[in-house]
């Protein structure tokens, strides 16, 4: 990847005559579509020195489970190219010091906070649930549902429809905040489990997540990462994820987080007249830093050279 990091003195300008950037999902206001996905941006504020996190719409941090946990063996990335490899696994520190350090900055932030949770069972999830509900600094709570569900031997909750339709419902009975069904990229079972959560409560669903992948070293004829299987992130799956939005645009009618390999105001409209509602940038935050507040610029010039009044006006309208 080459690296396109720009001053740290850039500032966003905003044209003249700038239409609606506003939009609502699930109740959340949010000043602009432009979001992180999880597991991009941390929960440290260290973006700031780059841009105001406030920026942004809305903030999605790292993901977030009630235990400490080390993640996945070294080494955890690899570049390949359009993309990157990796299989971290979630590294985690416990709860009271979530509470007591990450917390404190995420609350610091004047934006809506979607704070993305995971755990290993239904008990694990709906406790974390609570304890985030609990806080009442959070604007919405985001389920990862594309971790190993030990009580179904391993199978993700977002393979399966049945097991992510008993999730959600819990979830949904154990806090009055939107909750945000971050969903497995599988072709053959998108469309039952966005349905299987809708119908248990879900407010909105976000998508896609990095997909399963593989890299094999010619020379050592061996698994390049240390868990060998891992993910695929970056600009190489741009196509398949703007396809699933598509098609779950078609599917449901709650609302779409939209993500996978977006780098500039090109792919934002991409996603948003596919169906997406709001758009997360991911792995292009680890190469350039400023190209979410970029985007937000060009896509604001963008609305007003095609004179186009609303942001919002792009939603679905590749379907038309």
């Amino acid at each position: 990847m080459l690296d396109t990091t720009t001053s740290l003195q850039e500032e966003v300008q905003t044209p003249a005559n700038t239409p609606n950037m506003q939009v609502e999902i699930a109740g959340i206001k949010m000043k602009n579509p432009l979001t992180v996905g999880s597991g991009t941006f941390g929960h440290h504020g260290r973006y700031n020195q780059f841009f105001p996190v406030e920026t942004m719409g809305a903030l999605v941090p790292k993901t977030i489970r009630n235990y400490k946990w080390p993640g996945n063996p070294e080494p955890r990335v690899h570049e390949v190219p359009a993309g990157l490899h990796s299989s971290v696994g979630i590294p985690s520190n416990d709860w009271d010091t979530f509470i007591n350090n990450d917390a404190l900055i995420l609350q610091s932030f004047e934006l809506p906070v979607i704070q993305s949770i995971i755990g290993r069972t239904e008990d694990e999830y709906v406790e974390m649930v609570e304890k985030c509900s609990e806080l009442g600094i959070f604007a919405g709570i985001e389920l990862n549902l594309s971790c190993p569900n030990l009580k179904q031997g391993g199978l993700d909750f977002g393979y399966d429809p049945v097991a992510a339709e008993r999730l959600v419902k819990r979830a949904r009975q154990a806090t009055e905040l939107p909750i945000v069904a971050k969903l497995a990229p599988d072709f053959s079972s998108l469309v039952s489990v966005a349905k299987a959560v809708e119908g248990a409560g879900a407010n909105a669903i976000a998508l896609v997540n990095a997909p399963r992948a593989m890299c094999i070293d010619y020379r050592t004829r061996r698994p390049i990462i240390g868990n060998k299987i891992g993910a695929l992130s970056g600009t190489a799956i741009k196509p398949m994820a703007v396809y699933m939005v598509w098609q779950l645009y078609r599917s449901v009618d709650i609302p779409l987080f939209g993500m996978g390999g977006v780098t500039d105001y090109r792919d934002v409209i991409e996603f948003m007249a596919a169906g997406a509602r709001s758009v997360a940038f991911g792995t292009i935050n680890y190469v350039d830093p400023m190209a979410l507040p970029r985007a937000l610029q060009d896509l604001q010039q963008y609305l007003v050279n095609e004179g186009i009044d609303d942001v919002n006006d792009l939603v679905g309208c590749a379907h038309d």
